[in-house]
């Protein structure tokens, strides 16, 4: 009641700074939670138990619910698709990370399980993919080259011992995959899921792009069937282009015949799966197909012994125990597992918030984390390499119908079958075929160079990122390309702050909305208001280019007119100094000689003087009287933006303009308050709920008002408040807060101490020559009332001042 007495009372006057409005609806105080209370909310119990159990066990939530009659036919069925290209794709990609292609089956078969129990996409098909192989391929063959392998047969040849080089590979790579799993599972359980938001969508196309690129250029010695030395680092992938194309004429012709030939069956068959999808049951699984028959033929011809065509090698059936990592690789690793983990979740939670949206359920991002986190630490200690999600694959999931991670677990099983029956027959498969297929999946990343023409069109800066990440990539390598494109990245999102759009509003007629005058043409700007709005945040970073930009936008040159009225006050100053002297000088010889009569500009006695202003000093004067700042786009400053908030307070009170902030969030107000930036010059009546209502207040402040309508509300005196007064207190009592902030005031408070003279004409002479005293004045010194507007009293507009 007693809120609506006050509201109903201050109707009529329409408008309402902050301060009012605190005073009719004020903020609730901020809310802090003891420890007692935070222990409470966090108590242990059944119910919270049974809540982060299904938190952590996303299985046990869906799973009783699992509509058996309507999704089964189709998980199996999607599981079996699914199952028939892990195979190919596993061996491919453990080739592709320079191990052994069982391992690709290990890495197809466990993590994939495990997904089953803690992820929550229905769609995502994890397990091996070409951008995380290739990065950890590009680890290897860094870290240990076939080089520091190399053994001699008969005392002269040096060959490469491949078993013991392939042993210590697994044990590397099995390391880097837990500490991948370990950086996953601590971000997940940290909520840190948003650090994905860090890899834009221009990023993670540019960046896998580029790493389609390096998986092309290393499975060329295969196709062509040379043999090439292994570089790392920068320009590693020209170095090893380069020496591909100095091989050719070693090219080995079958080899060549046999990867061109799977190739082209591979790419027509997957080109006619994908335009006759709708009438076709499942996808024709060329891709086992081909592995069949090409193993079929290699045996059956001796390909490797006639042609000499590199061919897989020895594949062990059955599980392997499992084996504790090699924590003295921890060092040496932990900067790529980390952008491992990364990637690998990036690509994982992108493709599923896509089939997510597309299919109407939820996906949590920290329980992916956590989950494919689980997949890769548990999947280490089984002789597993990284995995994320493979976009190929879950398309087959989605589209041959699959609606759970039920599929997942069935396509593990097809792979646990291979591993222990199957797989020993893969070993005459040449690795021509394995090359043609990695290459062949490359194809859907290589449409992402189409990017280039629609970044074009849409958004520049978007395009620079993708180009840059690309190029970065391909002769930087994968993890220094990485880290310099976030970086770029990071520093395209400061450019775009720095560098806003500015701007000055204006009205348009009939409505309360204020938009660009540059933009619209029917907005105008409220006579004698500027209001200036920024398209960004305010921080250390773009705060002094705000105060530049302001004062280019509002028309005039204030740092010029500071100065000028500096040094107008200094002079003035100095003619007052030479006065009292003459004055004193007179007094003392008792006489008043023919010289210069002296007229003091003070009133009645103990009077304080005017206070001088642009007009008395013949100084030019703004066109406007009130400055808007609107602050809706502003969602935090720092100590920096209010020290030069202050400063533009400052000066434009300097050139008698008021400052006036609409729109400013109520966190950003807070951050004032905890920022000392009120003080008795500026305080929260100078604050706006809108910038309608900023504009009504300039506006009314510059109308005459009737002395009750004064009084009645007395913050509108520049002493209480309402408004920067014309200038700052030159008490010292009045408090520091100008010191630090204005130290060019000084001489301005110096030239007020005493009362101002002018210099008048000379004394009239008599007629034998000598000065004639003047009568004296009848009350006290003379008075000269001041020609400009002094505080209390409404300004007009007065000369150099226009209407509005």
């Amino acid at each position: 009641m007693a809120a609506e007495m006050v509201l109903s009372h201050r109707a009529p006057h329409g408008v309402l700074s902050e301060a009012d409005l605190e005073e009719v609806a004020p903020r609730n105080p901020p809310v802090k939670h003891s420890l007692r209370h935070c222990l409470h909310k966090n108590r242990c119990s059944a119910s919270a138990a049974k809540s982060l159990l299904f938190r952590f066990l996303p299985v046990l939530r869906w799973l009783p619910r699992y509509p058996l009659k309507d999704w089964l036919l189709g998980d199996i069925t999607s599981g079996f698709s699914v199952g028939i290209m892990h195979l190919p794709q596993g061996l491919a990609y453990a080739l592709l990370a320079g191990l052994p292609p069982v391992t690709g089956l290990y890495s197809s078969f466990y993590p994939v399980f495990l997904y089953f129990f803690f992820g929550t996409s229905r769609h995502n098909s994890v397990g091996p993919f070409a951008v995380i192989s290739v990065m950890i391929g590009s680890l290897t063959d860094s870290l240990l080259p076939s080089e520091n392998f190399l053994e001699s047969i008969n005392g002269s040849n040096m060959t490469v011992n491949e078993e013991r080089r392939d042993a210590a590979r697994v044990e590397l790579v099995a390391t880097i995959t837990v500490l991948t799993g370990i950086f996953q599972v601590a971000l997940g359980l940290l909520q840190f899921g948003f650090v994905v938001t860090y890899l834009s969508d221009p990023l993670v196309r540019g960046y896998t792009t580029a790493s389609s690129v390096h998986v092309l250029i290393s499975q060329l010695k295969n196709v062509f069937g040379v043999s090439v030395g292994e570089h790392s680092g920068p320009l590693s992938l020209f170095m090893t282009l380069i020496e591909i194309c100095q091989k050719l004429p070693e090219t080995n012709v079958g080899t060549l015949v046999t990867a061109i030939i799977a190739m082209v069956v591979i790419y027509i068959v997957k080109e006619l799966n994908h335009k006759f999808a709708a009438k076709l049951p499942m996808p024709i699984p060329i891709e086992l197909i081909t592995i069949i028959i090409s193993t079929g033929i290699s045996y059956g011809v001796n390909l490797n012994a006639k042609f000499g065509i590199s061919v897989v090698g020895n594949i062990p059936s059955g599980l392997k125990p499992p084996v504790a990592p090699n924590v003295s690789y921890f060092g040496q690793v932990v900067g790529n597992a980390f952008a491992i983990a990364v990637v690998g979740y990036a690509i994982c939670i992108s493709l599923g918030k896509i089939f997510a949206l597309k299919h109407g359920y939820k996906v949590d991002s920290n329980q992916e984390l956590i989950a494919l986190g689980l997949s890769n630490f548990l999947g280490g200690f089984f002789q597993c390499f990284a995995i994320s999600c493979s976009m190929s694959r879950s398309l087959v999931q989605e589209s041959t119908g699959g609606n759970s991670q039920v599929a997942g677990v069935i396509s593990s099983l097809v792979i646990l079958v291979t591993i222990l029956k199957i797989g020993e027959l893969f070993r005459d498969l040449p690795k021509a075929i394995l090359s043609a297929i990695i290459i062949i999946n490359l194809h859907g990343m290589f449409k992402q160079f189409k990017d280039i023409r629609m970044l074009w069109k849409s958004n520049r800066v978007d395009l620079t990122v993708w180009i840059v990440t690309f190029v970065a990539t391909l002769t930087l390598n994968l993890d220094i390309g990485l880290g310099a494109s976030v970086a770029f990245g990071l520093l395209t999102v400061i450019f775009r702050t720095q560098l806003p759009h500015y701007s000055i509003l204006g009205l348009i007629p009939d409505t309360d909305v204020y938009r660009d005058v540059a933009q619209y043409q029917m907005a105008q700007e409220v006579p004698g208001v500027k209001i200036f709005r920024s398209s960004s945040t305010l921080y250390f970073a773009n705060v002094e280019l705000y105060a530049e930009a302001l004062k280019k936008k509002s028309g005039i040159n204030v740092d010029r007119l500071i100065e000028k009225k500096k040094k107008a006050l200094k002079k003035l100053k100095k003619q007052q100094k030479q006065a009292e002297k003459e004055m004193a000088k007179r007094k003392k010889d008792g006489q008043n000689g023919p010289g210069v009569a002296v007229i003091e500009l003070s009133g009645a006695e103990g009077s304080a003087p005017p206070a001088p202003t642009l007009r008395t000093l013949g100084l030019p004067q703004p066109s406007f009287h009130t400055v808007i700042l609107d602050f809706s786009p502003v969602s935090f400053v720092d100590t920096v933006s209010i020290k030069i908030l202050k400063n533009i307070f400052r000066d434009f009170r300097e050139i008698e303009v008021d400052v006036l902030i609409a729109s400013c969030p109520a966190p950003v107000l807070a951050q004032l308050e905890r920022g000392d930036f009120f003080s008795s010059s500026i305080t929260k009546h100078c604050f706006f709920p809108s910038v309608h209502d900023a504009a009504e207040h300039a506006s009314r402040a510059q109308r005459p008002a009737p002395v009750s309508a004064r009084t009645h509300r007395p913050h509108l005196r520049p002493r209480d408040g309402w408004g920067p007064p014309r200038h700052p207190p030159c008490d010292p009592a009045a408090g520091p807060q100008h010191q630090d902030v204005a130290p060019q005031e000084e001489d301005i408070c110096e030239a007020e101490q005493g009362p101002a003279t002018l210099m008048a004409p000379p004394a009239p002479m008599d007629s034998e020559g000598r000065g004639r005293e003047l009568p004296p004045p009848s009350t006290g010194p003379v008075s000269v009332p001041p020609p400009g507007p002094v505080w209390g009293q409404r300004r007009g507009p007065g000369p150099g001042r226009g209407a509005g």
